[in-house]
């Protein structure tokens, strides 16, 4: 959040890279104020005076990922999941049986065609034959090309449009009775 308030300051644009299986969940990590710091951090970005894209490149999972992941445009490589919760996660809530994760996982959508289909994700990135880490160059140039465009159709709005626009997305998410 440091860095981003500076980037702000200058009217840079802020990008996030999403990568992580999600916060722990457990007791250790409350105590030491793990919910209120992911609470913050999306309070936070929610209202950052600057156009923040936001990348999944892999994992995005959980509040972990939730965290760095408010944005005016959320971009997302082919191949990469993302959700508020993992599959194994989710089946051991659901059926005390996490072998059913593949059962959750269909469930709950978090796939980047599934999350572009419901609106979660503004665009999916490309990868290369056989997956981003087959070709890591060309990745990058992929994820380089779709940042610069997001970047681009932002570039005319003011702060104040932004942050609303930026508002209204995310308060859109979930609506599907429009």
């Amino acid at each position: 959040m440091r860095l981003a308030k500076l980037a702000e300051k200058f009217h840079l644009p802020v990008v996030t890279f999403v990568d992580t299986p999600g916060a722990y969940p457990g007791r250790e990590a409350e105590e030491r104020g793990q919910a209120e710091a992911i609470a913050k951090s999306l309070e936070f970005f929610s209202r950052l005076r600057t156009p923040v894209v936001v990348v999944i490149t892999g994992e995005g999972g959980s509040g972990g990922a939730l965290a760095i992941a408010v944005g005016d445009r959320i971009l997302m490589l082919e191949n990469a999941v993302y959700s508020v919760i993992s599959p194994e996660g989710c089946a051991g809530i659901l059926w005390r049986d996490g072998k059913r994760a593949p059962e959750a996982a269909e469930a709950l959508k978090i796939t980047a065609k599934d999350l572009k289909k419901l609106g979660a994700i503004d665009e999916i990135v490309r990868e290369p034959k056989g997956g981003a880490q087959t070709d890591h160059k060309a990745t990058a140039l992929e994820v380089k090309k779709a940042i610069l465009a997001a970047l681009k159709k932002m570039g005319a709005m003011d702060f104040d449009e932004l942050i609303e626009a930026r508002y209204q997305k995310f308060r859109a998410m979930g609506n599907f009775f429009k």
